[in-house]
């Protein structure tokens, strides 16, 4: 399968199946960050979510993909770094900020400066068509995120530094895309870097600081159900993570990176099926200004 991939890089079929994972991505992620977000803390959620697909992935690591070349595990190192600066961030701006606020500010954040750092890393550049669609979808990202702001009820005395986290969690979501699509270019078979990439990123990190602040609570969540939602996110970061970067192989960084952020649409939808919030016909408008933004972006590419 890995041979088809690489075969179809930089053609229009491999265009085509890029702007399928990149749509497949967003709504996924959507879905794991509400996982994240939703029953339990999400520190130990994401622990709990970080064991389970570290877990799943090594068995395919150590022996089913080919082992990493030697100039890989430099690139490994800072993937690791990376994530886990951008994972300490998500759980903070998570634990002190509504879901609806903070979700689209984070997401808003992070392909604006993604097509930035696609054009250092990568020499892409946008056309005006296209940074026009890139105004319009941060337009619609923000303009929800304030909307959301202004009619939330939930922690608003925490709601401030919230915003200036999630801000700061958009900028290592640019950073991530942007190093993650050279790690999986540099090396000959992407499933190598996506089983590695699980299996360090999932085991060496987050699930001892989720055990240890599972142990300090007095009211510890039981284990089962906890568990539980980490093997189901493990699952959907899977097949979201592994499509993002797929599509970053195979197509434009910069582009697959604002698709993605069509997430902000699914996490709104999410919000009024799942959670019971309204949605009415001001958050409507700036839904469509979003997945307007992005139908700008891939036509006038």
């Amino acid at each position: 399968m890995s041979e088809w991939l690489t075969s179809l890089e930089g053609t229009e079929a491999g265009h085509q199946l890029a702007l399928g994972l990149a749509l497949m991505a967003a709504l996924l992620h959507a879905v794991f960050g509400a996982l994240q977000k939703g029953r339990h803390d999400p520190w130990m959620s994401r622990g709990a979510i970080d064991f389970s697909y570290g877990l799943i992935a090594a068995p395919f690591a150590l022996f089913v993909v080919p082992w990493p070349e030697p100039h890989m595990w430099p690139i490994f190192a800072t993937a690791y770094v990376i994530h886990v600066l951008y994972k300490l961030l998500q759980g903070f701006t998570y634990s002190k900020g509504a879901y609806t606020v903070v979700y689209p500010v984070v997401r808003g954040t992070g392909p604006l400066f993604a097509v930035i750092g696609a054009y250092f890393l990568f020499g892409e550049t946008f056309n005006a068509v296209q940074w026009l669609g890139v105004a319009t979808l941060l337009a619609g990202i923000y303009g929800l995120a304030a909307y959301n702001l202004r009619t939330i009820t939930v922690n608003r005395d925490t709601l401030v530094p919230a915003l200036w986290l999630a801000v700061a969690t958009g900028l290592f979501v640019a950073a991530y895309t942007t190093y993650d699509a050279y790690g999986i270019r540099a090396t000959a078979n992407p499933f190598t870097f996506l089983a590695w990439f699980f299996f360090i990123d999932g085991l060496f990190f987050m699930p001892p600081v989720a055990a240890y602040m599972w142990w300090r609570k007095t009211d510890r969540p039981t284990l089962g159900p906890l568990m539980a939602r980490g093997v189901l996110g493990a699952f959907v970061a899977f097949f979201s993570f592994g499509s993002i970067m797929l599509a970053t192989r195979l197509d434009n960084v910069g582009e697959a990176a604002v698709l993605r952020e069509t997430s902000t649409v699914f996490a709104a939808l999410i919000g009024w099926v799942v959670l019971g919030e309204k949605v009415g016909p001001r958050r409507l408008t700036l839904m469509a200004l979003i997945a307007l933004g992005a139908v700008i972006v891939e036509v006038g590419g």
